[in-house]
This record gives structure tokens, sequence and C-alpha cells, in this order.
């Protein structure tokens, strides 16, 4: 998204054009998901009323701007970028010099006062590297900056730069835990101490076995729904140099509405099933959310898409986000790209283990070409419960 841009073409204003106007389109990225609270089994973020989430964006510098919902997700579009919120997954994207990392103070509080939440199960915080950093305000003027500002909450934070780091690269925050939460690891054992003694007095009790091995299977089964997390995956594809034909599309020039420009580039065709919540900005700009009509009872907190356009020539960027599961992504890969035409673009896939995309890098690794795009960078992390490919790919023969 972008304010107030000549678009004109003349390549020998260019220079002082972006001088008088620029608009940073990399995304921070916060997610973050809370911990099952075995007190109370009707916390939920979606809890939270609209008002404090008005106040709480306000620390950010954005605000909602359009709304929609299904069971699973409430789906915010912001002035800058957009909003999940599930009932204990939450996303907040931001572009701009928005603030995103002010927010986590109070976002922690809402979860324990409002939603009923104590702790936190997961985080990523996440971002390409920025095209003018120096445009960025404290907590945001650097990753070093990023990484202090998230240490002094959690004492077990992890910080990663993948690519190269003189030219694209991606930044990572997250939480070194082993996943499945502090309340399943108790149950867990709790559960397993009773398996011990109910083993025990099957073999004293050898006429009530039938029953005890029924018993015994159940709770076998209890423990590894714990032991296994819900499936969870996330792709990203970050674009750069766009074709400005296309990006002309994102602006009012060419389009009067939100869903003529999304019919118009086919946006609406990238992920079937989704109903779109878009916005066309004046005079150039564009985001959208799209929540899935049905994603399967597996994936609990919903499944997404969202999607946004910084369409002016000398800082075109679009992103494209999702959740929805798959094993196999190139074929959507090369649909985002083939709509937007991007000069270079950015790859990074999470999934957990029980994910049906966990074996996507093997996929990707074999992507060495994506029709005219050439992948110029592989990397693999492996983390305590996802993980991770980071990929870049750019339009040969560049």
């Amino acid at each position: 998204m972008a304010e107030n841009e000549d678009l004109s073409n003349s390549s020998s204003s260019s220079s002082s054009r972006e001088d008088m106007h620029f608009f940073e389109g990399v995304e921070k990225l916060l997610e973050i998901w809370f911990e099952p609270n075995p007190s109370n089994k009707n916390a939920d973020l979606r809890k939270i009323p609209r008002a404090m989430w008005d106040a709480l964006l306000k620390t950010v510098r954005c605000e909602i701007i359009s709304f929609t919902r299904n069971e699973q997700i409430d789906a915010y579009v912001l002035s800058e970028s957009s909003m999940f919120v599930s009932k204990r997954r939450w996303i907040l994207k931001t572009c701009g010099t928005t603030t995103p990392l002010q927010c986590l103070e109070p976002l922690l509080r809402l979860a324990s006062e409002i939603a009923g939440y104590g702790e936190i199960e997961d985080l990523f915080y996440s971002r390409k590297n920025f095209k003018r950093p120096e445009m960025q305000v404290s907590p945001h003027r650097g990753f070093e900056e990023e990484v202090a500002f998230l240490d002094s909450f959690f004492e077990d934070g992890r910080a990663y730069s993948l690519g190269a780091l003189n030219r694209d690269c991606w930044h990572l925050y997250t939480l070194s835990r082993g996943g499945g939460g502090s309340a399943n690891k108790q149950m867990l054992n709790n559960i397993t101490n009773n398996n011990n003694n109910n083993h025990h007095h099957h073999l004293h009790n050898m006429s009530n076995g039938h029953a005890q091995l029924q018993t015994q299977s159940a709770k076998m089964n209890l423990i590894e729904s714990l032991q296994l997390p819900d499936p969870d995956q996330t792709i990203e594809i970050l674009m750069t140099d766009l074709d400005p034909k296309v990006m002309a599309v994102f602006t009012k020039d060419v389009c009067n509405t939100a869903l003529e420009a999304t019919q118009k580039s086919g946006i609406h065709k990238l992920i079937p099933g989704m109903v779109i919540d878009d916005y066309l900005f004046d005079p150039c700009g564009y985001s959208m959310n799209g929540v899935s009509k049905s994603c399967g009872k597996k994936y609990k907190e919903g499944c997404y898409m969202t999607i946004h356009i910084t369409p002016e020539p000398d800082f075109s960027y679009v992103s494209f986000e999702s959740n929805v599961a798959s094993s196999s992504y190139g074929d959507l890969i090369a649909r985002v790209i083939d709509t937007f035409q991007p000069g270079k673009f950015i790859v990074t896939v999470f999934a957990n283990k029980t994910s049906p995309a966990a074996n996507v890098s093997r996929e990707l690794e074999h992507l060495g070409t994506i029709d005219q795009w050439k992948r110029r960078d592989i990397q693999f992390s492996r983390f305590p419960t996802y993980d991770l490919t980071y990929a870049q790919y750019c339009k040969y023969p560049s």
C-alpha cells in the first residue's frame, strides 16, 4: 500500500521523486500462539472487543478499515496491512513505519485479562530487509534493535537471518521451546503414570484383560494426540521489482473499486474457496484478506490468505501469505508469480511435523527454475517444532 504518489514513468526524475515520496511496502510479521488454558476451556482471543483492538493498534500506528469473519477467524484489513484473530492464534502484519512490537505488552495484558490465556506457546517475528531502513522508528530501526526489544520479554528467544546479508535477506526471531505446552506435558505425565499403574494392576487381574486393553489403547491414543501438535504451515512469497503494467491495475487510474482490481488481476483465482475482503487505496495501493469457507476440522484456528501491494515503480512490492495446507506448493507459487510478474521474490515455508507440507523443502530443492525465474539461494532450518525453507529467485537473465 502507498499514499499520494505520482505514477508517471519519467526516468529522469525517478531519484528526486523517490526522495519526495517513499512508502516501505515490506511488512513486519508477528504471529503468536497462546498455550491452551486447562483451567479455562472458554479462553478465546476473539473475546477481546473491537474498541480494545482499536486502542492496541494505535500503539502500532495503524487502524482498522475493514472486517470479515467466519467460525474460526476474525480478519481485519488495516490501513497498513492485516490482523487475524483466532481462538488462540494472533497474527499482525504491518508495513510502512508501523511499530508492531510496541503492542506486545498491551496484547499480553488483553490475552490474560480478557481472553483467558496466561502463557505464550510459540512466537514468530519475521520480515524481509527494508528498502529504506533509515526511515523506520524505534524499536524497528534495525534487526539488532528488534531482537534486543524481544529479548526483554523472552529469555528463550533466538534470532536468525537467512539469505545474503548484502542483498535480499529475511530475518526471523522465534522461541527455542520443545512445543506442546507445559499443560500438555503435565497431562501427558499424569496419563503415562496412570498407564503404568493400570498395566501393573492388569498383570494381577487377567480376568479383566479385555477391558484393561481397551482402556490402555484409548489412553495411548490420547497420549499420541497430546504429543502431536495440530498441523500448521505458512507460505510467504515476497516480491519486488514488479511489472509496472501489472502494478497499474492497483491504482485508481485503472480501477475504480477493489473488486475490479481483484478480478482484473486474477487474485480471486489464486486460492479457490476464499471469502475475499479487499480494499483499493486512493490514489494507489491494495490490500485483501481471504478466509476459507471450509478448511477441515484439523485446522482449528482457520485458514486464510492475505495480499498487500505497493505499486509505485520506484519501490514496488507485493506480499502473499497463506496457511492453506498442501503437500506441494509449486503450482501455487507459479500462479502467484505469474499474476504479479516480479523481478525477484523470496519464498518461505514453515511447517510442523504433522503438516501435509512437512516435506515441501524437498520440492523447493528440486525447483531450480520456475518458468522465467531461476533460484539463486536456498536454505533449510530445523527448529524444535517447525521446519523452515527459504528460497530466493530472480527473473533471468538478470
